[in-house]
């Protein structure tokens, strides 16, 4: 049976997700400091892997969490190989997200349906959920069918843009922080897929790049009428 992976939501949070994506809402606004620096996403550790991501609409440049092993090792792995050069950001929601990876668009026809592809004969990624990790905008994290383990995609993975959020609305059953509400509030996410999908990085220059990407024009489908293809390359 074909996966379907993230997008589509055919578990529990497709009331959540179907009602959040009608709302209607303005560009999210965000600090910015020089070079396109949200503050709260953090510049990379001295051991971190850090890798640029390349778009129709400009270039993203992010860091890999090390605290979140077996996302980030099968990540650079994959890009090593160049698996991602070429494939598309196939499906776009604005105000939500931006999604990718998946190895059948490298040469899909423009109206084929995307979202199921894998890596075959290569197993799912255990989760590794993260308290101190948040869905904040410009976070990856790995799309998933709805295993019920949480169980991470092989390979496609998606780009948090979100909205702001009032902190009452984080009622999830996820406990955060003060600084967490904080960063929700004014540079937004997606909080309500915090502990279900595995946040492996961010985005720390290059927001703006988000943002172009989830305004593209898109199919009823979300993937968008003009392909955004992808290059990604190691820089450290």
């Amino acid at each position: 049976m074909k996966k379907i992976f993230l997008g589509l939501f055919l578990f529990s949070s497709l009331g959540l997700f179907a009602q959040k994506a009608k709302q209607k809402t303005s560009k999210p606004v965000v600090s910015k400091t020089k070079g396109n620096i949200i503050k709260e996403n953090t510049k990379p550790k001295s051991n971190e892997t850090v890798v640029e991501i390349t778009t129709d609409f400009g270039v993203m440049t992010a860091r890999l969490y090390n605290s979140t092993p077996l996302h980030r090792d099968n990540f650079i792995k994959l890009v090593k190989q160049g698996f991602y050069d070429s494939l598309l950001f196939h499906r776009v929601i604005n105000g939500f997200m931006i999604q990718g990876g998946d190895p059948t668009s490298k040469t899909a026809d423009s109206t084929a349906m995307l979202g199921g592809g894998e890596i075959p004969g290569t197993s799912m990624i255990p989760a590794e959920f993260k308290n101190n990790l948040i869905h904040k905008k410009g976070v990856l994290a790995a799309a998933r069918d709805n295993n019920p383990e949480k169980k991470s995609s092989n390979c496609q993975f998606y780009i948090v843009q979100g909205k702001k959020c009032d902190t009452t609305q984080l009622n999830n059953g996820t406990s955060y922080s003060k600084e967490q509400k904080e960063i929700y509030q004014r540079i937004g996410g997606t909080p309500f897929l915090d502990q279900n999908y595995t946040v492996f990085g961010e985005v720390f220059i290059g927001l703006d790049v988000i943002d172009k990407i989830a305004a593209t024009p898109v199919y009823t489908t979300d993937r968008p009428i003009k392909n955004v293809r992808m290059k990604i390359k190691i820089l450290n």
